[in-house]
């Protein structure tokens, strides 16, 4: 029996075991409130839309999709189109949402909307990610990420318990900055905060991830978590 109930609030590591968590606000809100996109909610769905001022670039959120295509970042003229399924933790989403209005030139807010130059083999070792060849895989080898150039999906980032539904795919002439931002924000080892119930179940079932109160701690959640991953077994050195 779990620990916990279904809306305690946990942390949870690895990113990518998480699910995408209720922070949707930090997705869409900034390009609203900071940067006047223009938006159209359904109160009744949770659907969401944004344009950006020049019409250059969409974004789709859709709570209900059947597919569980979460959200669409649609670019035209070229065209390209980032999606992510209702699995990918918001907080890499956020990441890529939030940079794209320095794609279209516009740079209020950068200095606290940073976009990372770092390559991703380099994002993948520093967070002890192997790479080998086109294929970046994680320590526990649930998750990597595949870079097939030619292909129309350039960039698919794929966890084997959601077979036939990547986390992300990213089309050609997508700019690799936002595939960066995207895997630097999966792949970071701190720990992201949870409603219990809505972990997926394959990762409250299984043994992988790490997850951890909130709330009755001696010490920061954050800490306590990280205390609580020296003591795991078999913890990677």
């Amino acid at each position: 029996m779990s620990p916990y109930a279904h809306d305690d609030r946990v942390m949870v590591s690895p990113r990518y075991m998480a699910g995408a968590g209720d922070r949707i606000a930090d997705v869409i809100g900034p390009l609203v409130h900071l940067f006047e996109w223009k938006h159209e909610h359904d109160a009744a769905t949770g659907h969401v839309t944004a344009d950006s001022p020049d019409g250059s670039l969409f974004v789709d959120f859709a709570p209900l999709h059947p597919l569980g295509r979460w959200l669409t970042v649609t670019h035209h003229e070229p065209y390209w189109e980032a999606v992510f399924s209702r699995q990918a933790p918001l907080e890499a989403v956020a990441a890529v949402t939030q940079a794209l209005p320095q794609l279209i030139g516009d740079a209020r807010h950068a200095d606290r909307i940073p976009i990372t130059d770092m390559p991703l083999n380099q994002i993948a070792e520093l967070n002890s990610w192997t790479a080998e060849d086109s294929l970046l895989t994680s320590p526990d080898l649930y998750c990597r990420l595949e870079h097939t150039p030619g292909e129309e999906i350039t960039w698919q980032v794929e966890h084997v318990y959601f077979e036939g539904a990547p986390l992300a795919t990213f089309t050609q002439d997508t700019p690799e900055c936002l595939v960066r931002n995207f895997f630097s924000h999966l792949t970071a080892p701190m720990a992201v905060e949870r409603v219990f119930a809505d972990i997926p179940l394959s990762t409250r079932r299984g043994h992988t991830a790490l997850i951890t109160p909130v709330r009755g701690t001696a010490v920061n959640p954050q800490v306590h978590h990280a205390l609580a991953q020296l003591d795991r077994p078999g913890r990677r050195r």
